[in-house]
């Protein structure tokens, strides 16, 4: 008999994001640059932001509260808590901590589980604490909750439109209809600055785009070779692109993840046998048959070659994991799982089941991993499914602020930013029903919440 439990993974999903939102067509006007910079050069359409009424305890608290609403979680149930994330507002005490209050009213203490923080890596993170955990002898046999939330933003320059906010709570339990596949995970971890985080006295990072873009590429390469490499193994037969039915990324943007399915059909095309090349490949990519991956990041011939050779690939497997990240920017640690958020609601309960998933996590300095899901076909898929059903009416629910109130908003932020004793001064008449929002943080900087009373309504249980 198994000494851990069996079909450890995701039984429940919530995601949030902002009430309002800068449509980056009209953001290429204001900050008069050419038209589709962002809306072809990146793939951006819109992108969410919070005003000072929103923060990252906010987020967290809203979208662990929506998910044991919506599921009918029992508090109790609940013995390990996880969060990942990259926005501090405080160098000592954890969002956990904050999150505790959902439970303390409830008498319980006993959870286990704190912040784990690198870049847009922490989500990803804290999820594997969870599910090691949970196939541990350290289990309880209760849930573990992991929360993965940022909010995104950049100082004024060609980096703002890639910004964004948004959080993502799952339920990881035993006989899950989504579960982690044991023995392929493969990592990548380096040492480099392409993006950080030095000044703590403000939200904006320090980047290196190009630097950026390389290393992603870089931890993609070795990451993919790695899992292949331990499939081959387990399953006994080659890997490559056609074993995956969705490919997930963490995303930045939308156009470096189709560059990035570009790039695993680079390395299928690299790692496949001759005769495997000459029988499935067309001619015109014998080539780049010597092509080195360290030295082809930015070569332009290499990626036009293999975007094209895997456009259909893209189309069917990764495009529909984008709408969210299209329509609401990066979410940093919470990215790619917005992305699996909306791969389950794009697709009809039957083309879900017994569907793998390739999943790719980046966080910048650096950390990585490729891992792979199987999709279950067991009755908390219905539930699950069922219960994602309000994210495309969120979407459309919310509201547009112009460009010059976006970059205001944006201001306010960075001249408040770690202020005390201060008052809130944003609008809170858009915020969804179950937001909660600061009313203020006191003279020895402690914050206090409300919530913008909502009623979830549910469509079972997990």
């Amino acid at each position: 008999m198994s000494s851990w439990p069996e079909d450890v993974g995701i039984l429940a999903l919530e995601l949030i994001f902002p009430s309002q939102y800068v449509d980056q067509v009209e953001l290429e006007e204001y900050d008069n640059v050419s038209t589709g910079k962002y809306t072809i050069g990146l793939g951006q359409q819109k992108m969410g932001f919070c005003s000072d009424r929103e923060d990252i305890h906010s987020l967290c608290l809203t979208v662990a509260k929506n998910l044991l609403d919506r599921y009918q979680i029992k508090p109790q149930a609940i013995g390990r808590l996880e969060v990942g994330t990259e926005t501090i507002i405080d160098k000592s005490k954890s969002v956990k901590t904050v999150l505790m209050q959902l439970f303390q009213s409830h008498g319980i203490t006993d959870i286990e589980g704190i912040d784990t923080t690198n870049a847009c890596y922490g989500g990803t993170a804290a999820l594997f604490n969870a599910i090691n955990w949970m196939e541990s002898s350290s289990w309880n046999g209760r849930y573990a909750l992991v929360i993965a939330g940022d909010i995104a933003v950049y100082a004024k320059g060609p980096a703002r439109p890639t910004g964004g906010t948004g959080a993502v709570a799952m339920l990881i339990g035993p006989n899950a209809p989504l579960v982690f596949d044991r023995g392929v995970r493969g990592f990548f971890f380096k040492h480099v600055y392409d993006f950080y985080k030095p000044d703590l006295t403000s939200e904006y990072p320090v980047v290196d785009g190009k630097l950026s873009v390389q290393c992603y590429l870089e931890a993609l390469d070795n990451c993919y070779q790695i899992y292949c490499e331990k499939a081959e193994k387990l399953y006994g037969k080659r890997i490559d692109l056609n074993f995956f039915d969705g490919i997930l990324f963490h995303t930045p943007y939308g156009k470096l993840v189709q560059k990035s399915v570009g790039r695993l059909a680079l390395n299928d095309y690299l790692r496949a046998p001759e005769n495997i090349r000459t029988d499935l490949y067309p001619s015109e990519l014998q080539q780049f048959v010597n092509v080195e991956l360290n030295n082809s990041y930015f070569d332009r011939d290499v990626e036009k070659a293999f975007l094209t050779a895997s456009n259909d690939v893209f189309l069917k497997k990764t495009k529909p994991s984008l709408d969210i990240a299209t329509n609401v920017g990066n979410m940093y640690t919470s990215s790619l799982y917005g992305g699996l958020v909306s791969y389950l609601a794009s697709k009809s309960l039957d083309d879900l089941k017994g569907n793998k998933l390739a999943l790719f996590s980046y966080g910048s300095g650096l950390a990585a991993c490729f891992y792979s899901i199987t999709i279950k076909d067991i009755p908390s898929l219905q539930v699950l499914k069922n219960n994602l059903s309000y994210v495309a009416p969120l979407l459309e629910q919310r509201v547009k602020i112009s460009p010059e109130k976006f970059e205001a908003t944006l201001t306010l932020r960075q001249q408040v930013a770690h202020k005390a004793p201060y008052e809130p001064v944003g609008d809170i008449s858009h915020f969804f029903p179950g937001t909660y929002y600061l009313t203020k943080i006191d003279e020895q900087h402690r914050r206090y919440y409300e919530k913008k009373e909502k009623v979830i309504i549910s469509n079972g249980h997990a």
